[in-house]
């Protein structure tokens, strides 16, 4: 059985992606978290397999969040659910680490489609247009740090 936790600090949204981890793995043990400490806190009692994470916490904004879950929980698949759906957005959250990229604004269906991919082990995220070459270097020299050296980076941004 799936253990999945939701984190998100909207009660409707956060409904609506359980309904859509209901769809995605009937029988999951589902785990909701309104704030990124309740959402670490889920993590350190045992196995997860996948985090469905919100970009904007009340605790936490941007891709904070994320880092801060990839360095204490590299091994946790990581899907970054967020309201802005711009492709540098989408390609900086993939570069971090996550395992995909679910808009806010997809139907369930498709909601239900990506965490399917990703509990299987796939990338899922919707079409971008290809990143510069700059970016893509910048994306590969992100990808390539370490847990530790990823805090560092995102305790010098102001």
């Amino acid at each position: 059985m799936d253990r999945i936790v939701v984190a998100d600090d909207h009660p409707l949204f956060r409904a609506a992606l359980t309904s859509a981890v209901e769809k995605a793995s009937p029988g999951a043990q589902i785990v909701e978290c309104a704030s990124l400490a309740e959402a670490q806190a889920a993590l350190s009692e045992g196995a997860v397999d996948l985090l469905l994470l919100d970009l904007k916490l009340s605790d936490v904004d941007g891709m904070k969040g994320l880092t801060l879950i990839r360095a204490d929980h590299p091994a946790v698949p990581v899907a970054v659910v967020s309201a802005s759906e711009e492709a540098p957005t989408i390609r900086r959250a993939l570069s971090l680490g996550a395992s995909g990229f679910i808009p806010k604004s997809a139907a369930l269906p498709e909601m239900v489609e990506a965490i399917r991919a990703i509990l299987e082990g796939e990338t899922w995220a919707p079409e971008v247009e290809a990143a510069g070459e700059e970016e893509a270097d910048l994306q590969a020299r992100i990808a390539s740090l370490t847990p530790s050296q990823l805090r560092i980076l995102e305790g010098l941004k102001v």
